[in-house]
């Protein structure tokens, strides 16, 4: 066979000369032929080295052959070092040229692109990164290196799409194998690289039997035992190595698939029917959006779960796409004529249908409900279970070739005795089966718990404000120390189960079909037992294990991610799209629309909200069809109005322009259009904005013009909101508008449409979310300004008395979805009646509004440089050891010095008998060295191995419960500290903190205390005993390796401590980066209607791409640095591994048992090191919860009640009140709002308080605050007698009863509301409903009725403002307070209270109180307080009246005086002053 190999001199001579010539041309030729030919002169000198291996490198290798030209002597090893140098090395670490996805369009490169092959195989390419994460304290975005151009979004759709979308020519078959043959080279490189990783995985345990064997003195081998050294360290690192890139590649996978499903998603969101959008509840006489509320929690559930992920694990989002929106419908008109599409639903409805009768649907019901909240599940739960199951090549390649490689090697050594224990293995299986479903059985009961106690602690934080001002926090408190004890015991039960589950995996498992093929090895085959094959054995059936649980787990991995994957594709192969996608060819209607058609109207056509034959079903559950039966044409460059009925349909009008509905022509003279050429602007009634700021909110894209902006300002009545915000119209308006009001919000929405420069505005009855003051301003100053001149207005309203000066057009739909009338406003309110009764309660609405005495639409949430309230704290550096002494704290409780004892000393013993039963079996199988094998008592030795194990098992089991016992000992008290920290803080803090942050620091921060921080430390503790237990049995038997193992160590600390410092930091990035990708895609798929109608398809797709972009950056660079580590970690592992064999082997006389024990203990060593590093930082990155908890601990607090503030008990016995020299302010450092300030009210007095026009009602708020002492205070209040600062503020507050502006209440029974802590019986309750005038709101025979029993949902939010107001009175009623705040509010400026509520609040507040009892109301209209005891005015903080109506009125120059001068009903409010006069003279 070497003779084969043999070079003669004359063809080595033309080898030479070939070679020089490939090396000539590489260096003149063109960059491509250059190319080929260095690569062809690389093979062949790499050729010509493996014949040099083989004729002379490989003999040395033996123990009986010689290297065949070793005649040449010094000069064969020149030559073997220069072609290693050439063949090898070089190409090795040569960079790669830089070959663009795109050669048109070169980019700068990522230096994944230019890396060399060694440096790829090493993942050095990011040294640079890693290095100085070390020397910043944080890695900023622009730091990390450049995104790849082949990861860029829009690469990777022009790549893909063609496979998967059928509007760009794909295939109609299912998206998985358009995924197949997309990632078709990634996944066959995957398939060979884990066959190659399958076999591989045997060299160490071949290599330790085979020189276990030799020196055990086996006469058969003929190869030395440093090969097999060589073996041990060559062996785990060729299989890191193609481990690693299997990663490599399925991490680079799964970031690109993340970002091609979401682009799917995104894009075909563009074209579907959005029934969830238009189908509509009607409020006040127009439609309203269906909630989103499973969209919302979907992406909120996102930004927080999917972006902590497993180490493997990732997220990317990609919406790239190029507008699919054909041109005529985006810039020309779409006029639509009856041949141009039939009635018959297309293909993909038919499919949808026939989906929606297999699923059990009612035929023709709509998914409109739950198809948004569908959609962002697609994109967060499906899209991770789809990621989950991306190992498919594993499942298909790697288990199967290792269990039959296990098999294989098993029965080599241990002959038909290995499928004994293979048998044992299978027969134990279900035992952890068993326990696995009863895990499954006390998690549910854990997650129930878990739910009940989420749902408790988030009501009580979006109630926080209101339990502080009631006093309730101790006993809310108390409730949820309730729950969450309920939770911790399941928590408990869980985690005795875990333990179980555990040891029989761990032990059980590993250690029964061991022993019983060591029995049967033994006692029946009679065959001596070898270290060789004890310790090979161990290795192999660990492995068989594994690969059991691995399959097990991937298939139901594939399984969920396959359920999922036909989710995404029957969306995107079912969901009914817009007729301008649902023709056979998916494009625009065979008839294009005719050039310059300007008609804005229909024409005999009828519109349903769904293809379905019969129509879609409204979220009233009846069925809808918009009917023009004849022409309506709206008037060009006027102002149209649409008016009608609640439910008749108004927005279905705008909906069909708009193309949103199914048009179902009547005729062929059928048609509809709206010219889009010049552009159309859409305001929804349902605000939709972005989570950007105001002034991006207005101009939508459009450019700046300074002239105009302002002037839109000033027309939307935003100037004076603006002035509310420090930072302007810079300020952010948060997620769904979350820090502006409903009033703020829809008049940036009404700004957007005016500012912009279409000629076509549509409005969806934007007015209804305004005030009368505020409409009155809209209608006066932006309708009639000159900046919707010339421009087509169509607006859906109900204030027909507003606008019906401005109208040039009307149009009234009729309930059943009729045309009822047409023409000017008059025409239109003489032939329907139900118009006139609208225009006559709009008059009535406006009269009642001019009695308001100061409307000021404040912001919900002023801010502080435009930003959301407090910038979110972000962790940098290592966690701090104060947070984690917290935990720490928390385990020991009052004995830690036990706990830690107990705990961790019963860990060390354990991992002690663990390394001692592995020395036993080695010293078991010495015996049949030193003596037959009829002396050895096989029993003897089995019976003292399994009591090892049993006592393992039993030592492990007692540290566990310690640890379980201490850990919920922590979690209990960090729980109870953490709430009752925030129920204690001021409402100072609350204004600067959301309360979703509040909530998740007592939901998803406890939530990892009790899971994966628990999990993280106790994994940590064990793999650090294992690995000093093991270090420690190495030294043992060899003392001086205790200096490289020392130096082990101490490498893999740094790269550990330098990795971290970088994987940290990218990994904030990621989780930040990942956010506004979930965010924006909920924002734009709420708003398709909006951005569909402005035709701002495009543009939100390159927003979406900057934001995935910015995603893949962080996670490509995350998922590669978790490479660099795992390489460079298995190399010293395997250098300290093949290091102490070389030891134990040439340099030290130990026997072949303890040799290989100490090999075992090395390999497990160095194979920990890396787990070690990746356990501790997951507990690092788990841990900031804990310093995210230790904040909340140090907030601010309010004074904490003692046995000195406790009143006397008959206290209150009145309700008089005394204020003297009263200052407040509402942080210790701010201004004063209150300035010594002093009055006096009788107990039973009815006082009212108003503020100077223009001053809002700040010192009205800031009083009541100040009474309470919720804010800083000076001076003195006397409650009956007795200095409220004296007094426990839980204490006062539980005295004292506020009704707010709009009563919050607490989702459950309305008894729950009343009386939340069980303290009164039905009937005290239904006294007080009836006290407080709910009985004369209601019939009997009422089918609505509000009773006890009626649940009302969280906020109160199912109920009308009337009917909270009403329930807010009777819970003071029922507190029995002798002193009454009420907030009259602005809910009558709104117009949400009609005059019967109304009037029943007023009379309850007048005659069904206590006598005793003082009730001051902050006042927005005059009628409320002209019959009180007393008026004060407030202005800037101090007192300026205060007296009886009737005396202030005497003041000509007093501001009551001037107030009731300039009111309409002033003949009226003066007998209401004269008559209290009366009676009290």
């Amino acid at each position: 066979m070497c003779e084969f190999f043999s070079v003669p001199e004359p063809q080595a001579n033309r080898v030479q000369l070939y070679t020089t010539v490939l090396s000539l041309l590489a260096i003149f030729a063109s960059k491509r032929w250059s190319l080929v030919a260095r690569w062809h002169v690389n093979l062949v000198y790499l050729l010509t080295f493996f014949v040099f291996v083989y004729r002379d490198l490989y003999p040395l290798t033996t123990l009986n052959e010689r290297p065949l030209d070793i005649a040449e002597g010094t000069l064969l090893w020149i030559k073997i070092t220069v072609l290693f140098a050439v063949g090898v090395l070089m190409p090795l670490i040569t960079p790669r040229l830089y070959t663009p996805f795109d050669s048109n369009n070169p980019m700068e490169p990522n230096p994944e692109q230019t890396a060399s092959p060694l440096s790829m195989i090493t993942y050095s390419f990011l040294d640079p990164i890693v290095f100085l994460a070390c020397r910043v304290p944080y890695l900023a975005r622009d730091q990390l290196p450049v995104l790849a151009d082949y990861d860029y979004a829009h690469n990777l759709k022009l790549k893909s799409f063609k496979y998967l979308d059928v509007f760009a020519k794909a295939k109609e078959s299912h998206i998985g194998w358009g995924f197949l043959r997309v990632f078709r080279f990634e996944y066959t490189l995957m398939g060979i690289l884990v066959g190659l990783l399958g076999l591989t995985t045997f060299i160490s345990p071949f290599a330790i039997n085979r020189l276990l064997s030799y020196l055990e003195g086996d006469k058969v081998t003929t190869v030395r035992p440093w090969v097999w050294i060589v073996c041990l360290f060559m062996g785990p690192l060729v299989t890191s190595i193609l481990y690693q890139r299997y990663i490599f590649f399925g991490t680079r996978t799964l970031v690109r698939c993340e970002a091609i499903i979401t682009q799917l998603v995104f894009e075909h969101s563009l074209r579907i029917r959005m029934k969830a959008e238009t189908e509509k509840v009607e409020r006040d006489g127009s439609l309203t959006e269906l909630p989103t509320s499973q969209m919302e929690h979907s992406c909120e559930n996102t930004a927080s779960s999917m972006t902590s992920t497993i180490e493997e694990e990732g997220n990317s989002q990609d919406t790239t796409l190029v507008s699919n929106v054909p041109a005529s419908v985006s810039e020309g008109s779409l006029l639509v004529k009856s041949p141009s599409i039939k009635s018959t639903s297309p293909k993909s409805t038919t499919k949808n249908k026939e989906a929606l009768k297999k699923s059990g649907s009612p035929t023709g019901s709509s998914s409109a409900s739950n198809l948004v909240g569908r959609i962002n599940n697609l994109v967060t739960t499906d899209l991770g279970n789809i990621i989950e199951a991306r190992d498919l090549m594993f499942v298909l390649v790697f288990v199967p070739l290792q269990i039959v490689a296990c098999i294989a090697f098993l029965y080599w050594i241990l002959g038909w005795s290995a499928f004994v224990g293979l048998a044992v293995m299978i027969l134990l299986f279900p035992f952890p089966g068993y326990v696995a479903k009863r895990i499954q059985v006390v998690q549910e009961g854990r997650l129930k718990k878990t739910d009940a106690r989420v749902q408790t602690v988030t009501e009580a934080m979006n109630m926080l404000r209101m339990i502080k001002l009631f006093g309730w926090e101790s006993k809310m408190q108390d409730r949820i120390s309730e729950k969450r004890e309920d939770e911790l015991v399941w928590l408990w039960k869980r985690e005795l189960l875990d333990l179980v589950n555990g040891n029989l995996n761990s032990a059980f498992l590993k250690y029964a079909p061991l022993n019983a093929s060591n029995l049967v090895y033994t006692v029946i085959m009679k065959q001596e037992l070898k270290p060789s094959i004890v310790f090979s054995s161990m290795t192999v059936f660990d492995l068989f294990r594994d690969q059991l649980f691995i399959g097990f787990y991937m298939v139901n991995a594939l399984v969920s991610g396959k359920v999922s994957l036909d989710r995404v594709n029957d969306f995107l192969k079912n969901t009914e799209l817009l007729d301008a996608y649902a023709g056979k060819d998916r494009t625009l209607f065979s008839d294009q629309p005719r050039a310059g058609d300007e008609r804005i109207g229909f024409n005999d056509a009828s519109f349903a909200w769904s293809a379905e034959s019969d129509g879609s079903l409204t979220p009233s559950k009846r069925r809808y069809q918009l009917k023009i039966e004849h022409e309506l044409l709206f008037k060009p460059k006027g102002f149209n109005v649409i008016v009608g009925p609640t439910g008749s349909g108004k927005t279905s009008i705008l909906m069909a322009l708009l193309g949103e509905m199914h048009y179902l022509p009547n005729g062929p003279s059928s048609w509809f259009n709206l010219p889009r050429q010049n552009g159309v602007a859409y305001a929804a009634q349902e605000s939709w904005v972005l989570n950007e700021t105001i002034k991006e909110n207005i101009l939508f894209g459009s450019p700046y013009e300074r002239e105009r902006y302002q002037k839109v300002l000033y027309q939307c009545g935003l100037e004076r909101d603006l002035d509310l915000f420090e930072a302007g119209d810079e300020t952010e308006v948060g997620e769904k508008g979350l820090t502006v009001s409903g009033g703020q919000k829809a008049r940036i929405t009404l700004a957007r449409a005016i500012y912009s420069p279409a000629q076509i505005i549509l409005l969806d009855d934007v007015l209804a979310a305004l005030d009368v003051h505020t409409a009155k301003w809209v209608v006066d100053k932006c309708f009639s300004g000159d900046l919707v001149k010339g421009r087509t207005i169509i607006l859906v309203t109900h204030n027909i008395a507003m606008i019906r000066s401005l109208a040039d057009f009307a149009v009234s739909i009729g309930t059943d979805g009729s045309v009822v009338a047409q023409g000017t406003i008059l025409e239109v309110v003489g032939i329907d009646k139900s118009v006139s009764e609208e225009l006559q309660r709009n008059e009535e609405e406006i009269e009642m509004a001019e009695e308001v005495l100061d409307k000021v639409d404040e912001p919900a949430l002023p801010k502080s440089g435009g930003k959301l309230i407090a910038a979110e704290e972000m962790e940098e550096g290592h966690i701090s050891w104060e947070s984690v002494k917290l935990f720490f704290i928390g385990l020991g409780g009052n004995h830690p010095a036990l706990f830690f004892v107990a705990f961790l000393g019963g860990l060390l013993v354990v991992e002690f008998i663990n390394a001692f039963q592995t020395w036993f079996l080695g010293y078991w199988a010495s015996q049949y060295e030193r003596r037959p094998a009829s002396e050895v008592s096989v029993f003897y030795y089995l019976g003292t191995y399994v009591a090892l194990m049993g006592l393992s098992v039993i030592l492990y089991m007692v540290a566990f419960v310690v640890f379980i016992y201490g850990v919920i000992r922590a979690s209990r008290h960090l729980h109870s500290k953490l709430v009752e920290s925030v129920l204690g803080t001021t409402l100072r803090w609350l204004d600067t903190t959301p309360a979703s942050r509040i909530i998740t620091r007592c939901t998803q921060d406890i939530r990892a205390l009790d899971g994966p921080l628990k999990d993280g430390l106790r994994n940590l503790t064990e793999i650090t005993m294992a690995m000093l237990t093991r270090l420690g049995a190495v030294v043992f038997m060899t003392p001086m390796f205790l200096i490289p193992g020392f130096f082990v160590g101490l490498f893999g600390g740094w790269v550990g401590r330098i990795y971290m410092a970088a994987q940290l930091s990218v990994k904030r990035e990621m989780s930040n980066a990942k956010a506004p990708v979930v965010g924006h895609f909920g924002a734009a798929i709420s708003g398709l209607t909006s951005i569909r109608a402005y035709g701002a398809q495009e543009a939100f797709v390159n927003m979406s791409m900057d934001r995935i972009n910015r995603y893949t950056r962080a996670s490509r660079v995350m998922y590669n640095l978790n490479r660099w580590v795992c390489i460079r970690i298995d190399i010293i592992s395997g250098l300290f591994a093949a290091g102490l064999g070389v030891h134990l082997v040439y340099f030290q006389d130990q026997t072949t048992a303890n040799i290989g024990f100490s090999l075992n203990m090395a390999v497990g060593f160095s194979g920990m090191i890396l787990w070690w590093i990746r356990l501790l930082n997951d507990f690092e990155v788990q841990g900031y919860s804990l310093e995210r908890i230790q904040a909340y601990l140090t907030i601010e607090q309010e004074s904490k009640p003692t046995a000195r503030g406790l009143p006397p008990a008959y206290w209150p016995a009145s309700g008089s009140l005394v204020v003297e020299n009263l200052s407040a302010k509402y942080s210790q450092d701010g201004p004063k709002v209150l300035h010594d300030i002093s009055f006096e009210v009788k107990s039973g007095e009815r006082v009212g308080i108003v503020g100077r026009t223009g001053s809002g009602k700040a010192s009205e708020s800031s009083l009541t605050l100040a009474l309470l002492r919720c804010i800083p205070t000076e001076g003195d209040v006397l409650y009956d007698g007795v200095k409220t600062s004296d007094i426990n503020l839980d204490s006062l507050r539980s005295t004292v009863t506020i009704i707010p502006q709009i009563p919050e209440l607490l989702s459950g029974s309305l008894r729950h509301n009343l009386d939340p802590f069980d303290q009164y019986d039905d009937a005290a309750l239904n006294d007080a409903l009836r006290a407080a005038g709910l009985s004369e709101l209601q019939s009997e025979m009422d089918d609505n009725k509000i009773t006890l029993d009626t649940q009302v949902s969280s906020g109160g939010g199912n109920l009308s403002v009337g009917q909270r107001q009403i329930l807010a009175l009777a819970r003071a009623i029922v507190r029995g307070s002798k002193l009454l705040i009420l907030d009259e509010g602005t809910y009558l400026c709104n117009c949400f209270v009609d005059h019967k509520t109304d009037n029943a609040i007023q009379s309850s507040l007048r005659h069904e109180l206590g006598h005793d009892t003082t009730v001051i109301t902050i006042a927005h209209r005059l009628q409320t307080i002209m019959d009180g005891d007393k008026v004060m005015v407030l202005d800037a903080g101090r007192i300026v009246e205060y007296d009886s109506p009737a005396n202030l009125l005497k003041n000509k120059n007093g501001f009551l005086h001037s107030l009731v001068e300039e009111s309409g009903d002033k003949q009226h409010l003066y007998e209401m002053a004269n008559a209290k006069h009366s009676l009290q003279s």
